[in-house]
């Protein structure tokens, strides 16, 4: 009850990022419903397409577990304690509440799977995709419903874990131990070559990207406040030190999707990804670049309004608004200065392993 009252009353900001859960939960679902219907119409192969449908519902989770974090109602108050609403207990308010928000995702990816198959009739459109969805084939209920649960249930168990009391790493803690994955990702790519083996060295590629995103996000910082900086660059590079923790992994997932974009393209004219997801292998890459992109925004805007008192301060000496814009606009290109050659060096790499 407490979670459902949090969410009701709640900001539209908030809402709206639900919202967004929803609709990426549904967009996971819907593919993953697809992967189960091929499978019962072609079943040799069907362990790969699972495999692979698998990288949408960890970019899901990941944007859920920073919405769930970015939500007011999840940050301690004062007085909260003494009513027994501790952080655990907050926790796990908001791991139901982006529950909530999966299963509804779920429940409209089940309703318009059904209906575009041809099993719900007398709506529009009824059975306008049962060719591509396998409509002659029969829909095993306890195994869908099987996989419709991993998004809640994931986005939910990984909630509870990003929110549970804990003490912050300095933001280069990661940085070795990323650039190691990267490295093994790279390695298990060459010998693997395409298929699980891309599949499998991608994986670790975007873990240890993830893992050093808050040590690039930090050197961003320190690139704009090398050669004699002046207040405005000061300002803008420690804002982005400061807000290096909370966008670091979402930048380093972004980078490794523009990566991965940056390797098909290059693989285009030699055989392509060999990705088995059929005519949804385009949609299921702009779901999880557009899961990637909204999760870094989230996080930034967030990591802005929940950061330092600084902004407070300099507005009330009155600094113009203009001062703040532009240390923003600062941080911006630091950050695609930095990671525009990295997702290229990365795609170059992994073109190299797979091509050698």
């Amino acid at each position: 009850m407490l979670a459902l009252r949090l969410a009701r009353g709640s900001r539209p900001v908030v809402q709206a990022r639900r919202l967004l859960v929803a609709a990426a939960s549904a967009g996971t679902g819907f593919l993953l419903l697809y992967v189960l219907a091929s499978a019962v119409d072609r079943p040799a192969g069907s362990f790969p397409r699972l495999l692979w449908a698998l990288v949408p519902v960890a970019v899901t989770v990941h944007l859920a577990v920073t919405v769930a974090r970015a939500d007011p109602a999840t940050r301690p108050r004062e007085g909260l304690d003494a009513a027994g609403l501790g952080p655990v207990r907050l926790g796990l308010a908001a791991a139901i509440s982006t529950a909530v928000a999966c299963v509804l995702g779920s429940a409209v990816a089940l309703a318009v799977f059904l209906h575009l198959r041809g099993d719900l009739a007398g709506l529009p459109f009824d059975g306008a995709g049962s060719r591509l969805l396998h409509g002659d084939q029969p829909l095993p209920l306890a195994s869908a419903l099987t996989l419709l649960a991993l998004v809640p249930l994931g986005a939910s168990a990984a909630t509870v874990l990003a929110l549970r009391p804990h003490r912050p790493l300095a933001p280069q803690t990661g940085l070795p131990w990323g650039i190691t994955l990267a490295a093994c990702g790279f390695a298990v790519e060459a010998f693997g070559g395409r298929g699980l083996g891309m599949l499998a060295g991608w994986s670790l590629t975007a873990v240890g990207l993830a893992l050093a995103g808050p040590g690039l996000a930090y050197a961003s910082g320190s690139l704009i406040q090398a050669v004699r900086p002046g207040g405005l660059r000061l300002l803008a590079g420690r804002a982005l030190q400061e807000q290096a923790p909370r966008i670091g992994p979402a930048l380093g997932v972004l980078c490794s999707v523009a990566a991965g974009a940056l390797t098909a393209f290059a693989l285009r004219d030699r055989g392509g990804l060999h990705v088995p997801l059929g005519q949804l292998t385009w949609p299921a890459v702009t779901l999880v670049a557009l899961c990637a992109a909204a999760t870094l925004l989230t996080s930034a805007v967030e990591g802005r309004r929940s950061g330092p008192s600084w902004r407070e301060a300099l507005l009330d000496v009155g600094a113009p608004a203009k001062v703040l814009r532009t240390a923003a606009g600062l941080r911006a290109t630091a950050l695609v200065a930095v990671c525009v050659p990295l997702s290229f060096g990365v795609a170059q790499l992994t073109s190299l392993a797979l091509t050698r």
